[in-house]
């Protein structure tokens, strides 16, 4: 497909995509308009796999240079990419506990950085998933102890 008719039909139809694979520079084209249709850079986790080494990461190569050291930038992507790492490594218990956390944090608590339209900073983020998965892991605790 050619990338100028990808890029129309992602934004026209996107429904009619399931995995797309394609050379790196049109990759990044094509993430960073899919992280921009369902929400932006700070919600979207990528991985790329290869025969003998895997990277986790955000993704959409966004620096994020315009939010630098003001605490507002979205976690909840580089945390997905960290779930992603930890199922990938066969540890899915765990990588399934953060994922649920984040999605709690963000679709049930709708405690939101501003990229979201929500006022609250990264380490408000960070600390909701945390407690979340304190509260979720003190169930483990307290299972295991008795």
């Amino acid at each position: 497909m050619v990338i100028i008719n990808t890029y129309l039909q992602m934004v026209s139809k996107p429904q009619q995509f399931d995995v797309m694979v394609m050379p790196n520079l049109y990759g990044n084209i094509i993430g960073n308009l899919g992280a921009g249709l369902i929400g932006g850079p700070g919600i979207v986790s990528g991985m790329n796999l290869g025969d003998q080494f895997a990277i986790f990461e955000t993704g959409t190569r966004n620096s994020g240079r315009s939010i630098q050291g003001k605490n507002i930038a979205n976690p909840a992507a580089m945390l997905l990419a960290s779930s992603q790492m930890l199922d990938h490594l066969g540890l899915k218990d765990h990588g399934k506990l953060i994922r649920e956390s984040v999605k709690k944090v963000i679709s049930e608590e709708k405690i939101h950085t501003p990229d979201l339209g929500g006022q609250a900073t990264t380490l408000q983020v960070v600390q909701a998933i945390v407690k979340d998965i304190k509260e979720k892991t003190q169930q483990w605790y307290t299972h295991f102890n008795h």
